[in-house]
């Protein structure tokens, strides 16, 4: 059964990107407040302002309003973005290279500094170092089985750490010391500090793309066998039973209490609560699925689209209005965590009262003494 928790609302139309240029492409995108970036197969950066309007209905709309676009210089596609707002940098790989640029307009740090030879990269968002004016970076390296670590400061790079893998990686999220790679055959933890290793699960890259997401603390998300999506620990152990996706899903979101995962027709949002699908949206020729500071954005090759979530408390009324009492309370509990503790307790007592009423009436009395109580 279903419950309505997010809307999809577009973000940047085809026009505002390309205008009547229809071989111009949506390779990659970054999104950092209301900063929104935007990497094409013709080498061009496009930097969006997003504002986000709630009419008085509540309808919640976006405008998106061109700042500038910047021209690369190569004949390559932009492959990946990633904003490092306390640095103010945009970093950009293209062509095996990230290269710093200024996040306002687009401008290269005079320095010139850079990383060569990337495959692809991402930054780590529980770092070591403890300077506040350094972002880490890791990256796999077009050296075989390689993974290097860098620390990226305002004008200047720097190597950390040379890692070798027991196989070709093909996808890596970080957290901390660990590295969760996606090896060729299977998935596995990395110490880079230690050089400890511990296998995850078996995985074949030739026959799907592999996901591996950082999803909190020590915690990540991958793509397993079978079409489920598998949660796993720094520690190798799972804490949470998995999600069942479909066989050829291309990219997955967090949104608490909800994995989003994106593949060829349907966007699917299930639970983290009770692992059950909650809602099917349907998508056509999606490409990239992300979330961004709890933003979770979708794009084809055209447009971008940003997957509005409506108010747990909505939900919530929603699941008792159809008398889906248990759904209710356990999508109350996992809300504790997004809201102050004194409105969370008043919420709390009035949604227990309700599920007792609607047990009442089902003469199930036992249940609503309970919740009563």
């Amino acid at each position: 059964m279903s419950v309505k928790a997010f809307k999809l609302v577009s973000a940047v139309e085809r026009e505002m990107l390309m205008g009547d240029k229809n071989h111009i492409n949506i390779e990659c995108i970054e999104c950092c407040g209301k900063n929104l970036y935007i990497g094409t197969n013709d080498c061009f950066i496009y930097h969006f302002l997003l504002d986000e309007r709630i009419s008085t209905a509540g309808k919640i709309t976006f405008a998106a309003t061109k700042q500038l676009h910047k021209y690369l210089g190569l004949k390559k596609p932009v492959s990946e973005l990633k904003a490092a707002s306390a640095l103010t940098r945009l970093l950009v790989l293209c062509d095996n290279t990230i290269t710093l640029v200024n996040m306002m307009n687009l401008e290269p740090v005079p320095t010139g500094a850079r990383i060569k030879g990337a495959v692809t990269f991402t930054l780590n968002e529980n770092p070591v170092s403890g300077d506040p004016f350094c972002v880490e970076v890791c990256i796999i390296s077009v050296k075989r089985r390689t993974i290097q670590m860098f620390m990226v400061f305002e004008d200047r790079v720097q190597i950390v750490k040379e890692v070798f893998t027991p196989e070709q990686p093909c996808a890596v999220a970080v957290d901390g010391y660990y590295l969760c790679l996606a090896l060729t055959t299977q998935y596995i933890i990395l110490n880079y500090n230690t050089g400890i290793s511990q296998d995850l699960f078996p995985y074949c890259s030739d026959e799907k793309r592999p996901i591996v997401k950082r999803i909190g603390r020590q915690e990540f998300l991958l793509a397993g066998p079978g079409g489920l999506g598998m949660f796993a620990t720094v520690d190798g152990i799972s804490q949470r039973a998995p999600v069942h996706w479909s066989e050829n899903v291309i990219g997955a979101a967090l949104c608490f209490p909800y994995v989003v995962a994106l593949d060829d027709e349907f966007i699917t949002v299930h639970s983290m609560l009770d692992q059950q699908q909650k809602q099917t949206l349907p998508f056509k020729e999606g490409h990239i699925l992300q979330d961004f500071e709890g933003k979770v954005i979708v794009a084809t090759n055209k447009g971008v689209y940003i997957l509005v979530p409506l108010p747990l408390e909505k939900q919530i009324q929603d699941l008792l209005a159809s008398h889906r009492v248990e759904e209710a309370l356990v999508l109350a509990k996992g809300a504790r965590r997004n809201i102050p503790k004194e409105k969370f307790q008043v919420m709390y007592k009035r949604i227990l009262q309700q599920a007792g009423f609607i047990q009442f009436a089902q003469l199930q009395f036992l249940e609503a003494k309970e919740l009563f109580r």
